[in-house]
C-alpha cells in the first residue's frame, strides 16, 4: 500500500478554478472571489493614472515599474502574495522576470479592499508587507471611497494620511503627482 502524497500549497494553488484568486498567506491558502465592477474599475484607474508619470515618464519622472496583481514570492512557492497593484523603482528591479513569480520585494503595494478581501488585506497581508520590507501601502475602498496611505518606519506602519471623495493628493511615493481620487470611483448600478 501506497502513502497519498499530498499535493503542497503552491501545486494547491495552481489547480484552483478560474474565477478565484489563491494566495499563501502565513502558510494557509487563502481563496477568494475575483474582483467586483468597482474593485476591478478603482485598480484600474489607480494602475492607469500612475503608469503615465511613473512608468512612462510622461508628466511625471518615471523610473517605476506599476503591475497589476503580481505574484510576489517573499519565500518562493511558500509565501505567495498577490497585491491588487505593485510598483518596484527601477534601480531596485531593473528587468522585469521572465516568468510569474515576482522574488524582488516591491516598493509600494496598494490593496483594493471589498466585503471579501478587507480582513486579509488589514490583518494577515498588510503584518507580512511589513515583515519583509515593503516601504509604502495604500488601502483604496470604492465602497466609501477612501485611500489610506501607510509608510514603513522601524518596521511598523505609520499612517500618512486618509483621503476619500473628491480629495486631490500627494502622497509618497508618488507625491511628485496629483492624484484626483474622483477618477477612481466608477458609477455602478
Amino acid at each position: 500500500m501506497h502513502a497519498r502524497v499530498r499535493p503542497t500549497l503552491y501545486e494547491q494553488l495552481l489547480t484552483l478554478p478560474e474565477g478565484v484568486v489563491g494566495e499563501i498567506l502565513d502558510g494557509q491558502l487563502h481563496v477568494h472571489p475575483r474582483p467586483s465592477g468597482p474593485h476591478g474599475f478603482a485598480a484600474s484607474s489607480l494602475g492607469y493614472d500612475l503608469i503615465g508619470p511613473f512608468q512612462r515618464g510622461r508628466g511625471g519622472p518615471g523610473g517605476w515599474w506599476i503591475i497589476d496583481e503580481p505574484e510576489l514570492h517573499f519565500i518562493r512557492d511558500t509565501e505567495v502574495d498577490v497585491p491588487d497593484l505593485a510598483g518596484w523603482r527601477r534601480e531596485r528591479m531593473p528587468l522585469l522576470p521572465k516568468g510569474h513569480r515576482y522574488t524582488v520585494v516591491p516598493d509600494w503595494v496598494c490593496e483594493v479592499l471589498s466585503n471579501s478581501t478587507e480582513s486579509v488585506d488589514r490583518e494577515i497581508k498588510m503584518p507580512i508587507y511589513a515583515q519583509f520590507g515593503v516601504a509604502y501601502a495604500w488601502l483604496l475602498d470604492p465602497r466609501f471611497r477612501t485611500l489610506e496611505a501607510y509608510r514603513l518606519q522601524d518596521g511598523n506602519w505609520r499612517e500618512m494620511g486618509r483621503f476619500k471623495d473628491t480629495d486631490s493628493v500627494r502622497v509618497a511615493p508618488f507625491d511628485g503627482f496629483e492624484l484626483q481620487l474622483d477618477g477612481l470611483w466608477g458609477p455602478t448600478e
